[in-house]
């Protein structure tokens, strides 16, 4: 691409474009396997499996997907943490040319419903304790069968030494007559042989599903090309990895693009073997850190904020830790301050989105670093400042506008969804509805947000979700989410609520109302009632209003 700026603030031998390779991601695991058959690829709780028996087993489980009826371009949804059974089904369906579409295994049953009619699943590979909920979607979506996954699969001890107390839980029955069946009884009735079928660099590989200017989610679509180079342009920027033979902690959740990304095709691709946590609490991490000595530790603001904080922190060695990433939320520049005094090791923040297929921007491995800022554009991507209002003028440097991305790694659309794809991408240009500026050397700097998303402990929340929850309660009039700045979780959820005459309502209510019909994570955990919201001249609520009176009463309250 012509030179930009900020190709100046490049570490030394990190190019502006990269001579890419075309393999798809079941490529990449069948090249890794042959090249590092012994190197260990996944560590669950002790359990090892190496690149060599991790791709027997994809082969497997692709042959038993292909019995079941899975063809090329079928979806299938997952819905599982981190855990072996999530990388091994993530793989086998690349393998057959088949679309895995990641869902959030918290969701709730309405917004599962949506992602799986609206990408058109056919099949759910789920963990065992959420089979009830599948059965009941198969009657209100495309799910033909239903494949359970357990625990206890890929433990190397008994699983009652660590979770005796959900041991009925966990003997949940498959039965393959109601279309659901069993993970490990399907990989050991096939041959270590996959299916003959080819995968092409523009294949679709995967839905990950994100939210809109609308509130209602649409599934970004990710093809081999997106997915594969974007990993390597992330290879490009971090080179010091050292193929099979490094390690690194799989913090992020591989169903969010950082883990997708990041975490699992990062590692494959370069051989790493990937340290799974299906439950990253600061503790935890702290202790798969003291047992695993992991070379790179990535990982949402959050998990820095309570590593630090923790009380096993003083105790753990950090001396080989190579490097360290921050993404899926903003970083506050104290965090990075403190980690950087006491770890040692520096912070590269990323930037990005799902339609990115997670990176378009990253502060320069072993480079020039700006508190406040993401960095500045990876190999291959552009990036302009236009004005919100026409999203057509280019601004001048330090002017904060809409961020415009272009690049090898950015989305062709929303599945199913042109209108909305229109709207996002326009000749060429990724509008990501954040507003930010560049300085005078390229770096970004993320300022606002045009989208009302709040991003709590990482993840995507849309207001609107929330606000018609509460708008559905018999008392409720109206009902207005914001998101307020929060040390540790980057935002915390506050509802404002107007209720109906004569009503009334309490706190613990609402928030008990909103823990049965929310994923636990978009609950809200403040609550203020007032007589009426701050509206436009055309009756439309006014969200940010909202959020700069408690931002101003929270300054108040400082002073």
């Amino acid at each position: 691409m012509e030179e930009r700026i900020w190709h100046k603030a490049y570490a030394q031998g990190v190019p502006a474009s990269v001579d890419y390779e075309n393999i798809t991601l079941p490529e990449a695991l069948e090249r890794t396997a042959k090249r590092f058959p012994d190197t260990v690829a996944l560590i669950m709780m002790g359990k090892k499996i190496s690149y060599r028996e991790l791709d027997e087993l994809v082969n497997r489980f692709a042959g038993a997907l292909a019995e079941l009826g899975i063809r090329k371009g079928d979806k299938v949804a997952l819905l599982l943490p981190n855990m072996p059974q999530a990388v091994i089904a993530s793989y086998a369906v690349f393998r057959l040319g088949a679309v895995v579409v990641m869902n959030n295994p918290l969701y709730t049953e309405s917004e599962l419903e949506h992602q799986l009619n609206d990408s058109e699943s056919k099949m759910a590979i789920c963990l065992d304790l959420l089979v009830p909920r599948m059965h009941k979607l198969k009657e209100k979506t495309g799910l033909e069968s239903i494949i359970a996954c357990h625990i206890r699969d890929y433990l190397p001890f008994p699983k009652k030494q660590l979770f005796p107390f959900v041991k009925k839980k966990m003997h949940r029955k498959t039965d393959p007559n109601e279309g659901v069946h069993d993970f490990l009884d399907l990989i050991n009735r096939y041959p270590a042989q996959a299916p003959q079928t080819e995968v092409v660099f523009d294949d679709l590989a995967a839905l990950l599903y994100t939210g809109g200017t609308t509130g209602v989610s649409k599934g970004v679509m990710l093809t081999h090309r997106n997915c594969s180079i974007c990993v390597q342009q992330l290879k490009a920027w971090i080179p010091d990895a050292e193929e099979g033979k490094d390690s690194m902690l799989g913090t992020f959740p591989v169903f969010h693009i950082a883990g997708f990304t990041t975490g699992m095709n990062t590692a494959i691709f370069r051989g790493l073997t990937f340290v799974l946590i299906p439950r990253p609490e600061p503790g935890i991490v702290l202790e798969m850190t003291r047992k695993y000595k992991p070379d790179w530790f990535p990982c949402v603001p959050t998990i820095f904020v309570g590593v630090l904080n923790h009380p096993d922190f003083p105790k753990t060695d950090f001396s080989f830790v190579k490097g360290c990433l921050s993404g899926a939320a903003p970083l506050a520049v104290e965090t990075i301050r403190q980690w950087e005094e006491t770890v040692g090791a520096g912070i590269v923040e990323c930037y990005g989105l799902t339609e990115t297929a997670v990176l378009s921007h990253a502060n320069p491995w072993r480079g020039k670093t700006k508190a406040g800022s993401v960095g500045v554009p990876v190999s291959d991507t552009d990036c302009r400042i236009v004005d919100i209002e026409t999203g057509t003028k280019d601004l001048a440097l330090g002017e904060s506008g809409e961020i415009l991305l272009k690049g090898p790694q950015v989305t062709k659309g929303y599945y199913k969804n042109p209108e909305e794809t229109d709207n996002a991408i326009r000749d060429g240009w990724l509008y990501t509805g954040d507003i930010g500026y560049m300085d005078d050397e390229g770096y970004l700097f993320i300022v606002d947000r045009k989208k009302d998303m709040i991003i709590a402990g990482g993840y995507n929340i849309y207001p609107r979700d929330i606000d018609e929850v509460l708008y559905a309660h018999p008392k409720i009039q109206e009902a207005c989410a914001v998101g307020l700045p929060d040390a540790y979780r980057g935002e915390t959820v506050k509802v404002f609520i107007v209720l109906k005459p004569g009503e009334t309502l309490t706190e613990a209510e609402v928030i008990a109302f909103c823990k049965e019909k929310l994923a636990a994570y978009k609950v809200p955990k403040l609550v203020e009632f007032m007589n009426e919201l701050p509206k436009s001249t055309v009756g439309k609520v006014l969200r940010k209003e909202l959020r700069e009176m408690e931002m101003k009463r929270a300054s108040q309250k400082e002073g």
